[in-house]
């Protein structure tokens, strides 16, 4: 299977092409500075950039799926404001699709967030699901993923959380409590990678045996309906939105303890009233980014950072298990870090 995936040299990106080229597949990792990635010679790298739908359309001629990874940070303002939420999800994925659809290519996957929103109240969230939404309408075969937050090496989460959450003496909007359900980087790419190829939940259940005669019976009406409904119950993922999660949800004062845990550093969670960090965040929206990028340490946040900590980021009903996966095989946060629980 020739698969092309879009942001195939990052945190996530890197290692799907990886699990793909292991799996036998051809892989192409489109990206806007290939040459940075540590990938395996036989994976194929082209440069390109979703903004700019020239620079990326060829790469999609003889493609059989499409990956599109390509997503900016909902922890931090994006460099040119939040109006690039909406340039590179929203834009990015019509050029993604578009390109997909003028070359043929059947499937994509798509990578969205939980919570993912046409009328969010972020721009992140807004342009997730305005994303989605040109993805649901396409004339291609689409599966969705909307995960928690994922952690592993190259990630971000927790950097962040140790950023935002410095030890010893530790203020945090709210105390902390907003709820997250990271999930191990190194559990959702395998999923990611089952749900582009289309393989199916495995299961230990012993086939039960079927005379010729059934067999023939059962094959008989599968012939007759090939024209009707050619891959029909073929590909199980075609059509589905996972929303995904790690197996336990904790705060982010959870997280913050484990993170600096880490580093033999403890942490003392002093509360900051919610109203009073909403005028913290909001006031960074009005520094210039010259100022941002001239003062190290500076957070990157303003208002949409503020308004997501006030709804937690978790699942109602993990997907997980349509991978053949139960929570409890998956990697916590302090099995990572190598600490105790929080």
């Amino acid at each position: 299977m020739r698969i092309l995936v879009v942001g195939g040299t990052g945190f996530i990106g890197e290692k799907l092409c990886r699990e793909l080229d292991g799996r036998g597949h051809e892989v192409t990792a489109l990206a806007r500075n290939p040459k940075e990635a540590d990938l395996p010679k036989g994976i194929e790298t082209v440069m390109g950039d979703v903004t700019a739908y020239e620079s990326i359309e060829a790469a999609f001629e003889g493609q059989d799926a499409v990956v599109n990874l390509v997503a900016l940070s909902p922890l931090f303002r994006p460099s040119g404001g939040n109006e690039m939420h909406f340039r590179v999800h929203r834009d990015g994925t019509d050029h993604v699709v578009r390109a997909a659809e003028d070359h043929g290519v059947e499937k994509i996957v798509q990578m969205s967030a939980l919570g993912a929103d046409p009328d969010g109240n972020t721009a992140y969230i807004k342009s997730k699901g305005l994303a989605e939404g040109i993805v649901r309408e396409s004339s291609l075969d689409w599966v969705v993923f909307r995960p928690s937050v994922v952690f592993g090496d190259g990630g971000e989460f927790i950097s962040y959380t140790k950023q935002l959450a410095t030890p010893y003496l530790t203020p945090l909007p709210g105390g902390g409590k907003t709820r997250f359900q990271p999930i191990w980087v190194g559990d959702l790419v395998p999923m990611l990678a089952d749900a582009t190829v289309g393989k199916a939940q495995e299961t230990d259940d012993e086939p039960e045996e079927t005379s010729e005669a059934e067999l023939d019976e059962e094959l008989t009406p599968a012939i007759r309906t090939v024209g009707d409904d050619e891959d029909e119950g073929t590909d199980p993922h075609v059509g589905e939105v996972y929303e995904v999660g790690g197996p336990e949800v904790l705060t982010l004062a959870e997280v913050a303890t484990l993170a600096h845990g880490a580093d033999d550093k403890p942490v003392d969670i002093v509360s900051i009233p919610m109203p009073l960090a909403g005028l913290g965040l909001k006031s960074l929206d009005y520094v210039p980014e010259s100022v941002l990028d001239a003062i190290p340490g500076l957070p990157r946040m303003g208002s949409d950072q503020f308004r997501s900590l006030k709804f937690d980021n978790t699942v109602a009903d993990n997907d997980v298990t349509a991978f053949g996966v139960s929570e409890d095989e998956l990697m916590t946060v302090a099995e990572y870090l190598g600490v105790g629980a929080a």
